[in-house]
């Protein structure tokens, strides 16, 4: 996690956290995809990850979390975070899972229904 000081000002710049990268080396992450464990994240090494990078899979291990939850839980800013789930994915740790907002079709009746609620209101 990302320590903070009194006020919540952090004492470790993001790009310490980073290790000076700005980019991730994949975009696979809006603020809405789901993080999960991979199925080969038990058996692999963990000793040269961050203690950032552990405490995503520490949030991750007991269920899905979105990259906004994530970043809320940590307290680190989208940009920094990206990088980070990026390296862990590179290393096989998580896998991204499809965005919850997704649809393959919309249900015409359901959204009928959902807007005569909204006009009950």
């Amino acid at each position: 996690m990302n320590p903070a000081a009194e006020g919540g000002v952090p004492l470790v710049a993001p790009y310490v956290i980073t290790m000076g990268r700005s980019a991730a080396t994949r975009n696979h992450f809006d603020v809405v995809t789901l993080i999960t464990l991979s199925d080969v994240a038990a058996s692999l090494d963990q000793s040269a990850l961050t203690p950032e990078q552990r405490a995503v899979l520490a949030l991750v291990r007991p269920s899905a979390q979105s990259v906004s939850e994530i970043s809320a839980h940590l307290r680190l800013p989208l940009s920094v975070l990206r990088i980070l789930l990026a390296d862990l994915m590179d290393g096989g740790h998580i896998t991204p899972s499809h965005r919850i907002t997704e649809a393959s079709r919309l249900d015409q009746t359901l959204l009928e229904e959902v807007l005569a609620g909204l006009r009950r209101l």
